[in-house]
């Protein structure tokens, strides 16, 4: 492997992700970066429990949501377990899935049947938070090296990082957005009922809690129809 060429488009990489201007542009940029990057990699996702249910994010292919759904079905598997690991243990390589049958034998029978030879998992993660597992698909029994392991775990950097800073970007964008969406809600309260700032709050505040419904989207309905009605 020519690990200058690597280096420059890593470096290359690093600064597209951060010009990404959503998290599910950023998460794309990254698992395309792994099918081009990574030797051997056909197909690249990003697998996120919530719980015991699975999310398949940025899938490049289909048989990436495929074994995120095996694994969800069944509650076991590589990926799976990358997710949700606690230890600093957060990388795997299966490189032929007939070696993954004593730790995950039904996951890795079904894997074969949809034609998956060898994986790669990758958890993302920084100082603060877990972000889920890179997950990268060959369909050939040994595709992945050693050498593809290494430029797995850097491209795994760098996303942690880029996937952590849009995500907090796209939720700072987010608490703008509902706190100008709140502000017109009371302004539009205060001078239809003569109400104080504190009062016009109280109002959506209660509301929000008798009706079960998020505060914002109580003040999107008064913006959009002038009350609460």
């Amino acid at each position: 492997m020519d690990w200058r060429l690597f280096a420059r488009e890593m470096a290359s990489m690093a600064r597209d992700l951060l010009a990404q201007n959503s998290v599910e542009a950023t998460l794309g940029r990254i698992t395309h970066a792994a099918v081009d990057l990574v030797s051997g990699c056909d197909a690249a996702g990003i697998l996120l429990l919530r719980g015991k249910a699975v999310e398949s994010l940025a899938p490049t292919h289909d048989l990436v949501v495929e074994s995120d759904r095996l694994q969800e079905r069944l509650g076991e598997g590589p990926c799976f377990d990358a997710a949700r690991t606690s230890t600093r243990e957060r990388v795997f390589r299966i490189g032929d899935l007939t070696t993954g049958r004593s730790r995950w034998r039904d996951y890795a029978t079904g894997a074969e049947e949809l034609g998956i030879g060898s994986m790669m998992g990758f958890l993302l993660y920084t100082e603060d938070e877990d972000l889920g597992a890179l997950n990268l698909y060959s369909r050939r029994p040994g595709a992945f090296t050693e050498h593809s392991e290494t430029a797995g775990w850097l491209l795994a950097s760098h996303a942690a990082v880029a996937f952590s800073s849009a995500r907090s970007h796209a939720q700072l964008e987010q608490a703008v957005s509902t706190r100008h969406v709140i502000g017109e809600a009371m302004g539009i309260l205060m001078g239809s009922h003569r109400l104080t700032e504190e009062q016009a709050f109280d109002v959506l505040r209660r509301f929000s809690q008798e009706n079960n419904i998020k505060l914002r989207e109580v003040a999107r309905r008064v913006c959009e129809h002038g009350g609460l009605r």
